[in-house]
């Protein structure tokens, strides 16, 4: 059982008009085998959340803990927050020029693992795991995200998911520009690898309609920079018939 835990976490960004609290307190417990929904608008601190687990440089842990297994996270370096069994799927992946899809996932694996994976059984797993993603074997050999839709980045980070293995998954905000088939695809590999190897997921979202094909088991409502509810999957069919505004509004005051 692996359990990531976060406790009264305060992140700041610097601005141009100095640093600025994102984060004002946010307590989550994410265990294998569970996936928890992380909703709110626009603007409330969700993938500032996932990009201080990963340890982006642009945000600032002012206060609290994170920690993996009892093993404090902030002390880690990015690298080394990955080894640990992290894993952050971006909502804008970016581009890799002059290194191809095969060669990047294997350097990673290598990294992770500490030794490199036999070469034929490595082809064999990357080629089955992209065929279940439908994605075209020759994306091996192209450079990452280059040229990419941005359907095919999202499948590209769960490819990279799938073959890496991580213990928990961040998932910023994956649903993001893909259409009703490559939704399905995307969230079919999520359910896969959490079905065969436990993992724990948290899944960064506005809308409903990913939880129709990857069932939380916990909801948190997340605005103005912390948790303002939590609940079962009844708490996202409410959400999609209230909107946030309530919270909004609640917070403000």
């Amino acid at each position: 059982m692996t359990t990531l835990e976060i406790r009264d976490l305060h992140v700041s960004v610097e601005t141009d008009t100095g640093a600025k609290e994102i984060l004002r307190g946010v307590d989550l417990t994410i265990n294998s085998g569970e996936t928890h929904a992380i909703m709110g608008p626009n603007g409330s601190g969700k993938s500032t959340l996932a990009y201080a687990i990963a340890g982006h440089p642009k945000y600032t842990v002012t206060g609290g803990t994170i920690t993996l297994d009892g093993e404090d996270v902030l002390e880690m370096a990015v690298d080394e927050r990955a080894k640990a069994g992290l894993f952050l799927a971006m909502q804008y992946p970016v581009e890799v020029p002059g290194v191809t899809v095969s060669n990047f996932l294997r350097t990673a694996k290598t990294s992770i693992d500490g030794e490199a994976p036999k070469l034929r059984t490595w082809v064999k797993d990357m080629k089955g795991a992209m065929e279940a993603l439908r994605m075209d074997s020759h994306f091996a050999e192209r450079n990452v995200n280059e040229g990419f839709s941005g359907g095919e980045k999202k499948r590209h980070e769960i490819l990279q998911m799938e073959l890496l293995q991580p213990q928990i998954a961040v998932l910023d905000e994956t649903d993001s520009g893909l259409d009703v088939d490559a939704l399905k695809v995307v969230a079919e590999g999520v359910n896969r690898v959490k079905e065969n190897t436990g993992l724990g997921v948290m899944l960064i979202t506005h809308y409903t309609r990913i939880l129709r094909y990857i069932q939380p088991d916990h909801v948190h409502v997340f605005v103005a920079g912390k948790v303002a509810e939590s609940g079962g999957p009844e708490l996202a069919n409410r959400l999609e018939d209230e909107g946030y505004d309530r919270y909004v509004q609640a917070a403000a005051v």
